[in-house]
């Protein structure tokens, strides 16, 4: 009986009703060396065949590339399942090092499902043996992976052969093969240590609307230090609460990312702690969605106390829901882009600790928010007013507070460039002095999280006299980007304070652009934030406001 046992163990998947005779010969097979280029030897076929046959189930085995089999799976009529194998790939290259070679038994060809096993676990080859009415081998079909710049084909499934005729090199094939991926990797920039992305949107809105989204999220990835690689769309009528897309359109993007060597799978769409896990545990790579790569983004670029609280409590409060247990697929999950701040010890914490840790974090944030209500009520008995520069990520408020008031504040071609709020002291010639304040940058699907968790930063707004409502007509998208900030300042029931609509980068548009731009005229003032001379009529507005509101208060 322990014999018997012993042996049960070896092999895996549907053994329940074999006689311990069957089971014997099944895991005899594990003894063979199927290291003959096709695969199998004649013999080896007709023992995969007949034992298959007689046990009215499917058998697999998968074989290493030196020809050892180092698993055994028994499988139903139709099918055969491989359970999760080690995430440590057996070979230096792309492919896993393993092969399928299982047997049909009801004549059928290579089935969808063995075809997106090869994908999903990225194997060497999948070959099916199948069986006529006697059990005997009729025919073999083979599958491979294929590599990048093969056209829209993404694996090859050649036309079944006579069983022992086969003229197939399997080893001189996934030779090729592995050749062709390292070939593709030769023509990448080396130097360029950056984790390699694919981008993903799979929503109701049409294709161009998540195009758009895509470009964007694309910047966002490239700010947060990822090189994009790949992008796929899919439109659906709805969201598949497992995968969030099809198994078909799943095994696609398995493709896309293996061809692109990509580590990371990012998402436009925010996805579920379920959906999460079983896409680390499917890909094997990091899964990533909009939210945890905006906080990623604010992680990296939160400089002050202040800032630093709001993004860690931002992501504890993302990651809360997510806190279930350390298994491999939420090890995916973190370190590096998405896992940076409190990210990576998370898993080492229970819930009870992570509700203690956001409410010291409320508390210190409390405090931050009285000291900067104290610093406002200073300036407010100063008398200097407070003008406060708003704006979609990356539209140049930074540059246009450097202009004005000679600063250096960080302003780069990136999202999210600038995070904390920061003011500065300004004194024009009629000796009129106010306070200029840069604040973080909107976006549209701002994460909820950031939504509170960043209330206190956007408290500068509430001191704000005059809002500077920096806007970026050179982007493809400004109408949208203007819209999505004045909804934020609607939501906030900011609408009261006057607002001047800035209409930056004038100089990088067509006279074509100009006209399409003349609906937000008289209001929108044209101007180049690096170039002072353009931002007189912007100074002049700003006096003008300033001069009524104080005869206003008077």
């Amino acid at each position: 009986m322990k014999e018997d046992a012993a042996i049960a163990l070896k092999v895996k998947g549907n053994t329940q009703g074999l006689k311990p005779s069957e089971i014997k010969r099944i895991n005899r097979l594990a003894e063979r060396s199927y290291s003959d280029p096709c695969g199998y030897s004649n013999e080896q076929a007709r023992e995969l065949s007949i034992l298959s046959n007689e046990i009215g189930r499917q058998i697999g085995l998968l074989v290493n590339r030196q020809g050892r089999p180092e698993m055994i799976l028994v499988g139903d009529p139709t099918s055969i399942y491989i359970p999760e194998l080690p995430r440590a790939r057996q070979s230096e290259g792309r492919l896993r090092g393993l092969r399928l070679l299982h047997t049909h038994i009801s004549g059928e060809n290579l089935s969808e499902e063995d075809l997106m096993d090869m994908v999903f676990l990225r194997l060497d080859n999948v070959t099916v043996i199948v069986s006529d009415s006697h059990g005997d081998p009729e025919f073999v079909q083979y599958g491979y992976l294929l590599p990048p710049g093969s056209g829209e084909k993404t694996y090859e499934q050649l036309p079944p052969v006579r069983w022992d005729t086969s003229d197939m090199d399997l080893p001189a094939q996934v030779k090729a093969l592995e050749e062709e991926f390292s070939r593709a990797d030769k023509t990448r920039d080396m130097a360029d240590k950056r984790e390699r992305a694919i981008v993903v949107s799979v929503s109701q809105d049409s294709k161009t609307i998540q195009d758009r989204s895509l470009d964007e999220l694309v910047d966002l990835a490239d700010t947060a230090g990822l090189k994009v690689e790949g992008r796929m769309i899919q439109r659906i009528r709805q969201i598949n609460p497992k995968f969030i897309m099809g198994k078909g359109k799943l095994a696609e993007l398995e493709i896309l990312a293996l061809q692109a060597d990509a580590e990371v799978v990012l998402f436009d769409q925010e996805i579920s702690a379920a959906q999460m896990r079983n896409l680390a545990t499917i890909t094997e790579r990091k899964v990533l969605d909009r939210t945890q790569l905006i906080l990623d983004i604010f992680a990296q670029h939160a400089t002050t106390k202040a800032g630093r609280l709001q993004v860690e409590m931002a992501q504890l409060k993302y990651m809360m829901p997510r806190l279930v247990g350390k298994n491999d697929a939420m090890s995916r999950l973190m370190g590096g882009i998405g896992g940076r701040g409190p990210g990576e010890t998370k898993l080492e914490i229970d819930r009870r600790r992570v509700k203690e840790k956001l409410t010291k974090l409320g508390n210190e944030l409390k405090k931050v928010s009285r000291q900067r209500g104290f610093t406002r009520d200073r300036r407010a008995r100063a008398g200097v007013p407070v003008v406060s520069l708003v704006g979609y990520t990356n539209a140049g408020k930074s540059t246009l507070l450097n202009t004005l008031t000679n600063s250096v504040v960080l302003a780069e071609d990136k999202l999210f460039a600038t995070l904390d709020p920061t003011s500065r002291r300004i004194r024009f010639p009629n000796d009129q002095e106010l306070i200029l304040t840069d604040t973080v940058g909107f976006i549209r699907q701002l994460p909820k999280e950031l939504k509170e968790a960043f209330r206190a930063t956007l408290e500068e707004l509430e001191a704000a006299d005059i809002m500077v409502h920096v806007a970026d007509v050179s982007h493809p998208e400004v109408e949208e980007q203007i819209e999505a900030v004045e909804k934020i300042i609607e939501e906030m029931e900011m609408n009261e304070v006057p607002i001047i609509l800035v209409l930056n980068k004038w100089d990088r548009i067509s006279e074509d652009q100009r006209e399409m731009m003349q609906n937000y005229f008289p209001q929108g003032i044209p101007a180049s934030a690096r170039d002072r001379k353009s931002l007189r009529p912007l100074v002049e507005l700003i006096l003008e406001k300033l001069g009524k509101l104080s005869k206003r208060v008077r």
